[in-house]
C-alpha cells in the first residue's frame, strides 16, 4: 500500500479513560500507523495508516482484550448488534446478581434484627453462600477483573481495581473462615456480591445513556435524501440514487419535497423551510440565483436547481461531522472516586503487605498476621467509596426527572454545577418558535375578514398565523375565487367579486396610500417582525405583522441566572435588528448577542467563550443547535425541540421553560455537594479504620461491620437529597 488511508473503527469493551489510552497506545505502536486517536465518548478510533491493513489493526486491538469493527456502511448492522448484545449481557448479569444476592442480604438483615428462623440459618451456611456468590464474583465480576488488569497495565489504578481488590479480599476471607479452619460465623460473601451488583447497575445506566447519544447521529443521517429527480438534457426527468448526483447536474424539486443537495436556483420561485439549519421559523424566499441547502423543505413552488455540493460537502453532512467532532472533543470527566483510588489503592496494598510482614515477624504468628492484613483489605473494601457517586447521582437524576429535568449521568451534573456562562438559542428557546399575529393596522372588521379569507386559501407557512388569529376573533372565512399564489411576493384572489392582494412591499409598489403604512412597516420590521400589506387593485388598505413571540417566563428566568452570577448570551440566525430587539426585551446586553449565525458559527461562538475560560452551557431546540450542544461543556435541550437536539444534549428540560435552568443548577450543585460529603465520609471510615486493623485492634468481622455501616451512612446521605425543594428563585 503506497497511499496513506484513513479508517474509523468502533471500539468495544472500553469502560474508562485508561481503556481508550491503552487502545490508542497499541494502535500507534503498529507498523505503518502514522497517527491514531481514540475517543471514549463516541467509542471510535480514527487511524491514519499505510503499508498495513484494517484487518491487522483490528487484530492488534483484539490482542489486548478489546473489540474493533470497521465503521462503514457495510458493518453498521454488525456494530448495532454488538452494542445491543453488550446491553443485553449487562441486563442478564444484573438480574442474575440481584436474584442471587437478595436472599443473602435478607438473611443478614433478619439476623441483625434477631429473627431466629430456619431459613435465616440456611442462608448463613458457608456452602450455601459460596454457591450463591461464586457466579457473581467470578462470572458477573469478570468484567471488573479485566478492567483492573488493563488499569494496572497502564499504571493508572481505578475503581475496577478497588472493586476487584475489595470483593476478592472479602470472598477469600469468607472462604477461609467457612472451609479452611477459620471462624465459620465470620462470612462476608453477601458483601462482595452486593458490591458487584450495585456497581454493575451504575455501569448499565451509564452504557444505555451513552448509546442514546450516538443515535442522534443516525437521525441526522436519516434527514439526508435517498434519491433526487434529475433533469436530463432532452428535458425528461429521472429519479436516481443520491450517490449518483454529481456537481453541475440539474435537479427538479416539487412543492412539499425535501431538497436533496446544496444548489443554486436556475428556475422557479418559492419559499423554503430552513428551520432545520437556521432554527428560524420564518420561511425564506428563493428566486433565481438563490442558494438552497440539502435537507431543507420546498414549500410552495417548483424549482430547478443546479447542484453545487453533494455527499460529504453539503451543509447537512458538515453538521453531522461537527456533531461527531464536538462530542469527541468533550473529554470524559474523571470521577472523583477514581482520582482518590489512584493514590488509595497502592497505599492499601502497601499497608496490607507491611501489616502481614511486620505482624508476622514481631509476633511469629503468621496466621494472625494474615487475618490482620485481610482486615486491612476488608475495612478498605470500596463499598462506600463505590456507592458514594452512583447513589447520589441516581437520587439526583431521579429528582430531576420528577421535576422535568432529564440528566445523562454524573459527569453532566459535575459540569453543570460549575457553569458560569449560558448561551441561549432564540427561536423555540427564548421565544415560542411559532409565528403569531402581533400587530394589526386595518380599517374595519370587513377588511379583516377579507384578509383572513385570503390567507385561509394560502399554503404559505405564515398564513396559518393569520388564520389562527381569525379563529380567535370568531371570523368565518369567505369563499375565494380566482386565487393565485405569487411566489416571493404574496397572494391574490377575489372576495365578493372584488380583487384583493396580500403580500410584501414589493407587491404594493403601484398602490396608492402606501405612505400611510410606511411608518408601521419600518417600526415593525425593526422589531424583527414580518409585515404583510392588504390592498385592492389601487389602494393599500391594511397591514399585519407576524412574529415569533417571547415566552412569558423567559425574561424572569434570564434575570434569575444573571442575579446568580451566570453570564447570559443569545445566538440566532435572525437579523441583527430583530435579535437586538428580542435581547432588549429579555434583558440580554447587545454585546452578548450574536445574530445572523449559521450552525458552524454557533459552535464557533461556544468555542470562543470556552477559550476565554468560560464553562459554557448551550440551550437549544433544533437540529441546527446540535453541533453547539455537543461542543458546549453542558448541552441543554428544550423538550419541545427535535429528537436530535435532545439526544445530542446532556440535559433536557421537558417543560421547555427557561425557569427550569435555575432549578437544574440548584440540583446539580446539591448533588455534587452530596457526592463530596459521601466521598469524605467513605474515605474517613477507611483512613481511620485501616490503622486500627493494621495494629490488630479490629478483627475482620468488626471491620466488615464498619464497612457495612459506612455504606449505610452513604446511602442515607444520598437519599436525603430527595428532601431538596427546587424552587423558583429571583
Amino acid at each position: 500500500m503506497n497511499n496513506e488511508q484513513v479508517a474509523t473503527f468502533v471500539i468495544t469493551g472500553m469502560t474508562c479513560a485508561n481503556c481508550s489510552a491503552r487502545v490508542e497506545k497499541e494502535l500507534n505502536a503498529q507498523p505503518g500507523v502514522a497517527q491514531a486517536t481514540v475517543n471514549l465518548a463516541t467509542e471510535k478510533a480514527t487511524v491514519q495508516f499505510k503499508e498495513t491493513t484494517a484487518e491487522v489493526l483490528i487484530k492488534s486491538v483484539e490482542n489486548i482484550g478489546y473489540g474493533a469493527i470497521l465503521d462503514d456502511e457495510a458493518h453498521q448492522q454488525q456494530v448495532a448488534e454488538k452494542k445491543q448484545a453488550q446491553i443485553k449481557k449487562m441486563q442478564r448479569d444484573l438480574i442474575l446478581s440481584v436474584v442471587l444476592v437478595t436472599p443473602l442480604m435478607l438473611a443478614m438483615i433478619a439476623m441483625l434484627l434477631g429473627v431466629n428462623a430456619s431459613w435465616v440459618h440456611f442462608f448463613h451456611l458457608p456452602i450455601v453462600q459460596l454457591i450463591l456468590v461464586t457466579p457473581i464474583q467470578f462470572g458477573v465480576g469478570l468484567r471488573f477483573y479485566k478492567g483492573a488488569y488493563h488499569a494496572l497495565k497502564t499504571k493508572a489504578p481505578n475503581m475496577d481495581v478497588l472493586v476487584s481488590l475489595g470483593t476478592t479480599a472479602a470472598f477469600l476471607l469468607s472462604f477461609y473462615n467457612g472451609f479452611l479452619g477459620g471462624n465459620p460465623h465470620e462470612l462476608y460473601f453477601e458483601s462482595s456480591g452486593m458490591i458487584i451488583a450495585l456497581i454493575l447497575l451504575g455501569k448499565y445506566l451509564e452504557t444505555t445513556a451513552k448509546n442514546k447519544t450516538s443515535s442522534a447521529i443516525k437521525q441526522l443521517m436519516q434527514l439526508q435524501a435517498k434519491t433526487a429527480r434529475v433533469l436530463n438534457e432532452d428535458g425528461s426527468q429521472s429519479e436516481v440514487a443520491i450517490e449518483a448526483v454529481t456537481k453541475a447536474m440539474k435537479v427538479v424539486i416539487f412543492p412539499g419535497e425535501q431538497i436533496p443537495v446544496d444548489g443554486l436556483v436556475v428556475s422557479g420561485k418559492t419559499t423554503v423551510d430552513e428551520s432545520m439549519l437556521t432554527g428560524e421559523s420564518m420561511p425564506v424566499e428563493k428566486v433565481v440565483n438563490s442558494t438552497v441547502f440539502g435537507g431543507t423543505v420546498n414549500n410552495n413552488g417548483q424549482l430547478v436547481i443546479q447542484t453545487l455540493k453533494v455527499g460529504n460537502e453539503t451543509v447537512l453532512a458538515r453538521i453531522i461531522r461537527m456533531v461527531e467532532d464536538a462530542q469527541g472533543q468533550k473529554a470524559p470527566i474523571q470521577q472523583i472516586a477514581d482520582r482518590i483510588s489512584a493514590v488509595f489503592v497502592p497505599s492499601v496494598l502497601a499497608i496490607a503487605m507491611v501489616t502481614l510482614i511486620v505482624t508476622g515477624l514481631v509476633s511469629g504468628n503468621w496466621q494472625a498476621a494474615l487475618i490482620h492484613s485481610v482486615a486491612v483489605l476488608v475495612i478498605a473494601c470500596p463499598c462506600a467509596l463505590g456507592l458514594a457517586t452512583p447513589t447520589a447521582i441516581m437520587v439526583g437524576t431521579g429528582l430531576g426527572a420528577k421535576n422535568g429535568i432529564l440528566i445523562k449521568g454524573g459527569a453532566v451534573l459535575e459540569q453543570a454545577a460549575q457553569l458560569n456562562a449560558i448561551v441561549l438559542d432564540k427561536t423555540g428557546t427564548i421565544t415560542k418558535g411559532k409565528p403569531t399575529v402581533t400587530n394589526l393596522h386595518i380599517a374595519d372588521e370587513n377588511l379583516l375578514t377579507t384578509l383572513v379569507s385570503l390567507e385561509a386559501a394560502s399554503e404559505h407557512p405564515l398564513a396559518a398565523a393569520i388564520v389562527h388569529y381569525g379563529e380567535e376573533k370568531n371570523i368565518t372565512p369567505l369563499t375565494i375565487k380566482h386565487f393565485e399564489a405569487l411566489p416571493g411576493l404574496g397572494i391574490k384572489g377575489q372576495v365578493n367579486g372584488k380583487t384583493y392582494f396580500v403580500g410584501n412591499p414589493k407587491l404594493m409598489v403601484d398602490k396608492v396610500d402606501k405612505e400611510n403604512y410606511l411608518m408601521k412597516l419600518e417600526q415593525w420590521t425593526k422589531e424583527g417582525k414580518t409585515v404583510m400589506l392588504l390592498s385592492d387593485e389601487k389602494t393599500v388598505l391594511g397591514a399585519v405583522a407576524v412574529a415569533d413571540e417571547i415566552k412569558p417566563t423567559s425574561k424572569t428566568a434570564i434575570k434569575t441566572l444573571q442575579n446568580h452570577g451566570i453570564a447570559v448570551y443569545m445566538l440566532t440566525g435572525d437579523n441583527k435588528a430583530a435579535a437586538e430587539y428580542i435581547g432588549h426585551q429579555v434583558g440580554i446586553a447587545a454585546t452578548n448577542i450574536f445574530a445572523e449565525v449559521m450552525p458552524a458559527e454557533k459552535s464557533a461562538k461556544v468555542a470562543e467563550l470556552q477559550q476565554k475560560g468560560a464553562l459554557v452551557g448551550m440551550v437549544g431546540d433544533g437540529i441546527n443547535d446540535a453541533p453547539a450542544l455537543a461542543l458546549a461543556d453542558v448541552g441543554i435541550a428544550m423538550g419541545s425541540g427535535t429528537d436530535i437536539a435532545m439526544e445530542t444534549a446532556d440535559i433536557t428540560l421537558i417543560h421547555s421553560d427557561l425557569s427550569y435552568l435555575d432549578q437544574m443548577l440548584q440540583l446539580s450543585k446539591a448533588t455534587i455537594k452530596k457526592i463530596k460529603q459521601n466521598l469524605f465520609w467513605a474515605f474517613v471510615y477507611n483512613t481511620i479504620g485501616i490503622p486500627f486493623a493494621a495494629l490488630g485492634f479490629l478483627n475482620p468481622i468488626i471491620a466488615g461491620g464498619a464497612m457495612a455501616f459506612s455504606s449505610v451512612s452513604v446511602l442515607l446521605n444520598s437519599l436525603s437529597l430527595n428532601r431538596l425543594k427546587l424552587e423558583k428563585r429571583e
